[in-house]
């Protein structure tokens, strides 16, 4: 088989099983959750970027808010208020119909606390009973204050095998149910409603059901819903927004549109008059939400319900108004999280909704957008297919972006100018998967010399430097690897006590611990710019300055020092925390020249560094446990890193160890290491310091007794551990002291 019909076979057979996979999602027989959630992501960001902004007009929100409860009291509310509310709404405001967005389900409590404090003083009997009486008619005052009036009141509708049902429904519509009942139309078998004298009295009520996805956020609301009381048949109820908004417009019940379809009748449309309004098969909408929705915002015209008891508004400022009374306080419950508002008010959901239905716009999924969702992959496979396999990458890159745009304007156009919520991840998946797979399988063909580079290079190159050398392959040829003399900053770091640590530890937990303190070093390394060398036994080498040129190796070297030192203190927090043995290292750094290239035998090469500041730097490192401290550093590493970078040098806590002779060198190297106390002028540390450096200077002049004495004030001055504790300690048994 040739590369060109492997290609097409490798292509047809990747594109057809995006296919299936997308219309086993569209056709839900293999939904996939990641798309729902990713098409829930992109309505929600649709829905905030094209709602409406600006107060729809004719509505109202009344609301018992924090400053009402503030002045009135805490809720509830008498009933003699609420009513005194109605009144004042339809009398002196000439509203054009009211919705209650709150369930009166409980008899007033007012009478109750009256005949409570009657029961502590009888004798004021004949003096209250008045009150009493008016107390005791609250819900009737209330009840006549709603009678003959345009109110809808609200209960909600539960489902459950007991069929709870509380307080007094309304009547259902008179718009018959198609037999059988579209398959598609929740069932209600529970009610919460109002008490029956005031549900007898309002002419109209509405459900007020909450219609979460499966993310918790509302999108999408009821109109209307099916109830069956015990074992009648269902009747048909209108929602709470759907409720005020045809006694607002006089409008008569809904007719129902039914199409056939294959699981039976479905529900895809109201019927308001010569209006129509396109409903899913459960009889839903989406919420047309409102710009900058929430408790505090502008989206619709509000007031306070103290301010409208107290007749603070202008009498008719409300002439002709929808009004939803309802609240927005928290503690109150009735916040709902939406793709606008994380917590919105209930009451603004119903004004939404209120406000699609005075525009004519509530945006509905289809019940033929499975089959458009399939068509839409189909086209989208397609059209990439055709035009992926005979572009070039850019042009690949330009055609893809094409299909982009494409697919984001249609879905915007039909939820803009038709009202129609299409799905659209599916087929977004399918382009960026799609795109994907077809620059992958060209890079996997078309990049093969490339590489070929990279796994040359990787041989013998460290691994965190084969990824800035394929970008620029033509510096790096055989030639640029050659063995070459440069001035390197070289480490080596080596673990101490390894051999009893590995005589007290089975071999797999050595290992693993061992792996586990390589990787945090080796990860210390490559953050600071450095080339890992290799690994000996328990130690392990790197150095700065090549491949690469870095003018600042000294100073990156001595960073990653440091940074090691810190990552050892986390890993023996681990260590401990685990209840296993915790680790020490010492480290040694030194610059100077080495010989650093490729270099091996045939059948092994690798890229590493030879001389003597090699072994120099491996000397250096084994000076730690004489001295006692973790790092040290030559004298000609401090002056590259002064060198190179003054300001930070000058910060660093250096603190002269001394002279050492070194096998194989006849000059001595000064070493130096980083106090971890650093020393303000004239604090004790600064003094202690002092103290040291006297003792050394004492040493290098011969004059022991000096030094001893220098050597006693540190011992009393400082504690056993202290960095200071162990150089002198050292001092005292320096080779050179007679």
């Amino acid at each position: 088989m040739n590369g060109r019909r492997r290609t097409t076979l490798v292509a047809t057979a990747f594109w057809a099983v995006l296919l299936l996979l997308g219309i086993g999602h569209a056709s839900r027989l293999l939904p996939l959750e990641l798309i729902e959630r990713l098409d829930q992501a992109l309505a929600d960001t649709r829905t905030r970027w094209t709602a409406q902004p600006g107060v729809p007009p004719r509505i109202a929100i009344i609301d018992i808010d924090e400053a009402s409860l503030a002045e009135l009291g805490r809720w509830p509310w008498p009933r003699e208020r609420l009513a005194r509310l109605t009144d004042e709404l339809f009398e002196r405001q000439q509203v054009a119909a009211v919705g209650f967005d709150l369930v009166l389900a409980e008899p007033d409590a007012g009478p109750v606390a009256a005949l409570q404090q009657l029961a502590l003083d009888d004798q004021t009997l004949a003096a209250r009973l008045p009150a009493l009486r008016r107390q005791l008619d609250n819900d009737a005052v209330l009840a006549r204050a709603l009678t003959q009036r345009p109110v809808a009141l609200p209960f909600y509708l539960t489902s459950d095998r007991a069929g709870a049902r509380s307080g007094q429904l309304p009547p259902p519509l008179a718009t018959p149910l198609p037999d059988p009942v579209p398959a598609g139309l929740p069932r209600w078998n529970g009610h919460g409603a109002s008490l029956a004298a005031l549900t007898a009295a309002a002419p109209a009520g509405g459900f007020i059901n909450a219609l979460p996805d499966d993310d918790g956020l509302i999108r999408s609301a009821l109109l209307v819903a099916a109830y069956a009381d015990g074992d009648g048949p269902p009747h048909l109820y209108e929602s709470l927004a759907l409720a005020v908004w045809r006694l607002g417009e006089q409008a008569a019940a809904p007719t129902l549109e039914v199409a056939a379809s294959p699981s039976g009748p479905a529900l895809v449309a109201l019927h308001l008059g010569a209006r129509r309004i396109g409903v899913d098969e459960r009889g839903a909408v989406q919420v047309p939400f409102r710009r900058h929705a929430g408790p505090m915002s502008g989206a619709f015209e509000r007031h306070g319900a103290a301010d409208v008891l107290a007749g603070r508004l202008p009498a008719g400022r409300l002439a002709g108004y929808r009004v939803l009374v309802g609240t927005t306080v928290p503690a109150l419950g009735d916040l709902r999280a939406t793709p606008v508002h994380p917590a919105q008010p209930g009451v603004e959901i119903h004004a939404s909704l209120l406000a699609g239905l005075d525009a004519g716009r509530l945006p509905v999924r289809p019940d033929w957008a499975a089959g458009y969702e399939v068509c839409l992959l189909l086209a989208t496979a397609l059209v990439l297919g055709l035009g992926l396999r005979r572009l070039t990458a850019l042009g690949s890159v330009a055609w893809s972006v094409g299909v982009l745009v494409v697919l984001l304007c249609t879905n915007l156009y039909a939820w803009q100018a038709q009202g129609l919520a299409l799905p659209l991840a599916s087929a977004l998946v399918l382009l960026f998967t799609g795109f994907a797979g077809v620059m992958a399988w060209g890079y996997l063909v078309e990049g093969r010399s490339r590489r070929s580079l990279v796994r040359l290079f990787g041989t013998y190159v460290p691994r965190e430097l084969v990824r800035r050398m394929a970008r620029e392959p033509e510096r790096y040829t055989s030639a640029a690897l050659l063995a070459e003399n440069r001035e390197l900053t070289l480490l080596f770091c080596d673990l101490r006590g390894f051999t009893t640590l590995s005589e007290h530890l089975e071999p797999l937990a050595l290992r693993e611990l061992l792996n586990l303190f390589f990787s945090r070093m080796t990860a210390v390394i490559h953050a600071h710019g450095g080339t890992l060398d290799k690994f000996i036994g328990d130690a392990l080498m790197a150095f700065w300055g090549a491949p690469l040129p870095e003018p600042r190796h000294a100073a990156l070297a001595l960073q990653a020092a440091q940074a090691m030192g810190h990552a050892l203190a986390a890993l023996n927090a681990e260590l401990r925390a685990r209840g296993q043995p915790t680790l020490s290292m010492g480290i040694g750094l030194h610059t100077g020249v080495a010989c650093v290239g490729d270099m091996g035998s045939d059948l092994r090469r690798a890229y590493t560094a030879l001389g003597d500041s090699v072994n120099l730097a491996s000397r250096i490192e084994g000076l730690t446990r004489r001295y006692g401290v973790d790092l040290l550093v030559s004298a000609a590493t401090r002056e590259a890193v002064i060198g190179t970078d003054p300001a930070a040098a000058a910060d660093l806590p250096w603190v002269e160890v001394g002279e050492v002779q070194v096998k194989g060198r006849q000059q001595p190297v000064n070493l130096f290491t980083l106090d971890g106390r650093p020393a303000a002028p004239g604090s004790a540390r600064a003094t202690q310091l002092r103290n040291w450096q006297l003792a050394l200077a004492a040493a290098r002049s011969q004059h022991w007794a000096e030094a001893d004495t220098h050597c006693a004030a540190l011992r009393a001055s400082v504690s056993e551990g202290d960095l200071l504790w162990h150089l002198q300690q050292a001092l005292a048994q320096h080779p050179t002291r007679p």
